[in-house]
């Protein structure tokens, strides 16, 4: 795992820091005893000269009483400069970027007395060195990073994932926050130690702004664990694309923005199950609201990759055209010239939603990643949420799935 360095920029910002300048005026004749007055200014550092194990985030101060200061300067083990804040009446400084883990820095301030007097103090920390550090991706629940700036379906569903396993989930979710304009409600949800998804309580509005950000560098994560660097989203829900399978009719309806624009005639998955190799292999679509993952063009299915081996009766390899993602464990929306007979009428498939060329493309090139397909009235078990299932899981069981809750 790459170990990122902080705290030590460039010497033009700690310039930038070290030119901030004060006004002066003329002060009127100080009637203080002149013992107090010729003190020299006394100068107190942040953390403590010789402290080990500080937290990076924690705060690095230089204050003065007594006085103004003239110049802080921080330095890191390799002598780079580190971004400070100047108070407007040069009273305190503190650090203005996180440091880095396990890294040395040396503190020199210098101060002058309302007489002239200079005083300078010097000090140096060590910051804590993690036994283990964990970065995060936000990404879709089909696994691709989420893109800023760009547009997803309003069914969209943010996955923070972890590269480690989170021992303390709560410590973590903390960490994680989604700001959307306008507001709506949502919460996180925990499939497992690695991985926290966030949906709100209903699809997304088209036009909504969402901001997601995991803050986690420098946050003890449970187990001697620390964020290993921060990560952020911005994207735009685009307009809302909501499909309907329905197995009693045998049609796929495609609305936007709650307008019917194509009734396509599907063959979805013919049913029952059959046990190879010691594993149950289900040939339903199973019933549940999936979104779009993500599409290829061609894609190769192969059916071996679930267990179902290619020379078994069952058994499949086949490139495929115009392939549209609905599951993790690869369900698609995809064209299949072999069942066009059957499409509207018979399910024939392993549990893909087999349409024509032009229905296959059409859908394609319409769907973006988060738009919802929703599969009615068909046999089996209903979608999980492992299988990109989040939306079937009713809101107080998902707002229980928080850490926080």
């Amino acid at each position: 795992m790459v170990k990122f360095t902080r705290g030590g920029t460039s010497a033009l910002l700690l310039a930038a820091v070290l030119t901030i300048a004060g006004c002066s005026q003329a002060s009127p004749k100080s009637s203080v005893d002149p013992s107090v007055a010729s003190a020299a200014p006394s100068i107190e550092l942040t953390p403590d000269d010789g402290a080990r194990g500080v937290d990076p985030l924690a705060p690095v101060t230089a204050t003065v009483r007594g006085g103004t200061l003239e110049n802080v300067m921080l330095v890191n083990d390799d002598g780079l400069p580190v971004v400070g804040i100047m108070t407007p009446d040069r009273s305190s400084w503190k650090v203005g970027e996180p440091l880095g883990y396990g890294r040395t820095y040396t503190v020199v301030a210098t101060a002058r007395g309302g007489d002239g007097q200079l005083a300078s103090r010097t000090g140096s920390f060590t910051t804590l060195t993690p036994d283990k550090q964990v970065g995060v991706t936000l990404q879709t629940t089909g696994g691709t990073p989420l893109s800023t700036r760009r547009n997803y379906g309003v069914g969209i569903v943010i996955v923070a994932h972890f590269d480690e396993p989170i021992g303390d989930r709560a410590a973590a979710e903390r960490r994680l926050s989604v700001r959307t304009t306008p507001a709506v409600e949502g919460s996180w949800y925990w499939l497992d130690d690695r991985n926290a998804h966030w949906r709100p309580r209903e699809y997304y509005r088209p036009g909504t702004k969402v901001t997601v950000e995991a803050r986690i560098y420098g946050a003890e994560l449970g187990g001697g664990l620390y964020g290993q660097e921060d990560a952020e989203a911005t994207f735009t829900i685009g307009d809302s694309h909501v499909a309907i399978a329905d197995d009693r009719t045998k049609q796929v309806k495609v609305y936007e923005n709650g307008d019917l624009v194509r009734t396509m005639p599907t063959s979805m998955g013919m049913g029952g199950t059959e046990v190879v190799g010691g594993t149950e292999i289900s040939f339903w679509t199973q019933r549940g609201v999936y979104t779009v993952l993500e599409k290829a063009n061609p894609v190769v299915m192969d059916s071996s990759t679930y267990g179902l081996p290619v020379n078994s009766r069952l058994g499949y390899k086949q490139t495929i055209a115009y392939a549209t993602k609905i599951s993790t464990d690869g369900v698609y929306l995809h064209q299949l010239d072999e069942t066009v007979w059957a499409q509207g009428n018979t399910n024939l498939s392993h549990g893909c939603l087999n349409l024509n060329g032009a229905n296959a493309r059409w859908f394609y090139q319409f769907s973006i990643p988060g738009d919802v397909v929703e599969v009615r009235n068909t046999g089996g078990t209903p979608l999980e949420v492992w299988q990109n299932g989040d939306w079937g899981v009713p809101w107080d069981q998902w707002r229980a799935g928080s850490a926080l809750a």
